[in-house]
């Protein structure tokens, strides 16, 4: 007998987005024996629509209202109520392919394994976003599927295994879906792959946007006490390689800037390697604007980290949170 699936969502005003979601969930080639839903608080109609939708699709729909339930909060709240032994998650403002579901949960009939990622790829609506896709995600080729950790738009564990590593890190607010994935992993070991269980993610399609998210993200780094060593790195590449090869060019030799442009081509590298399928579908203004965002997208990212993750490291020593700390 198949076992149960649920399909887990966290939302927050998301009327604009949330039918892709839900049409996209009900063309599943694998239904889901249901969906739970659990609202943060919206104020923009999100939870009629919801509801509306549950009344006239053949599909189990529930939705909970949680006001001012953080994302982590919300997962925990709709996995608690979930009937399925697995459990898929997902976000809104995103669209499943219709196999997504079957590929991300045939993996369970094999009964050793407990955590399944899936994939997810760009869905780039302008210049801005194709560029800001190839700057910031990756490509399936440079997956390393052993130790791949999944954003929670595409995963699927299950519920035993939930409960038994505590659940998502409540007094965490970004970063969260990381913490778990390394709480899973150390208790179960490296997750089963499933590169057809694809998302179509919609990248930030502005510049502000882009920087509060990343800024956000270190945060979240930050106040996990994550990638110590990769922000440390940041710091030095920009604080002190950066001005040194600076006033070596300036004031010593100009030979120097070989090295400062040998730096920026290592820089930008993968980004172009991953941007140059998608220059196809532009014009000539809109591929010369695309490969001008890369390297621009670069830096204001790595400025929101330098900026965000001191930020989570304040939090951090006022509140000394645990990594154990979970679930309620």
């Amino acid at each position: 007998m198949a076992l149960p699936i649920s399909v887990i969502v966290t939302v927050l005003n998301e009327n604009r987005s949330i039918l892709h979601l839900l049409d996209s969930l009900a063309a599943q080639s694998r239904p889901p024996d249901e969906v739970v839903i659990v609202d943060g608080g919206s104020s923009d109609g999100t939870v009629s629509t919801l509801n509306a939708y549950a009344a006239r699709s053949d599909m189990s729909l529930r939705v909970l209202s949680r006001p001012g339930a953080n994302i982590s909060q919300g997962r925990n709240a709709a996995i608690e109520a979930a009937q399925g032994q697995i459990i898929a998650s997902t976000d809104a403002g995103v669209r499943l392919t219709p196999g997504w579901l079957q590929a991300l949960t045939t993996p369970f009939k094999d009964p050793t394994v407990q955590v399944v990622s899936g994939f997810f790829v760009p869905d780039a609506h302008s210049t801005f976003e194709a560029a800001m896709s190839a700057t910031v995600l990756p490509a399936l080729a440079e997956i390393s599927p052993a130790r791949f950790l999944p954003s929670s738009r595409s995963v699927a564990f299950r519920k035993s295994a939930w409960q038994a590593t505590g659940g998502y890190p409540e007094w965490l607010d970004y970063c969260e879906d990381l913490i778990f994935d390394l709480a899973l992993r150390d208790r179960f070991g490296p997750f089963r792959f499933a590169p057809q269980a694809i998302v179509h993610f919609r990248p930030r399609s502005n510049m502000r946007a882009f920087f509060l998210q990343y800024y956000r993200y270190a945060r979240g780094d930050g106040k996990a006490d994550l990638w110590r060593k990769r922000h440390a790195l940041r710091y030095l590449t920009y604080l002190v390689l950066l001005p040194a090869l600076l006033f070596l060019t300036f004031w010593h030799s100009p030979l120097w800037l070989a090295a400062l442009l040998a730096g920026g081509a290592i820089y930008t590298f993968v980004p172009y390697r991953r941007l140059m399928p998608m220059l196809r579908a532009l014009t000539w203004r809109q591929r010369c604007h695309a490969v001008v965002l890369v390297p621009a997208i670069r830096l204001v990212g790595d400025a929101a980290k330098m900026l965000g993750y001191p930020a989570g490291w304040a939090w951090r020593l006022r509140h000394s949170p645990s990594k154990s700390k979970g679930i309620r």
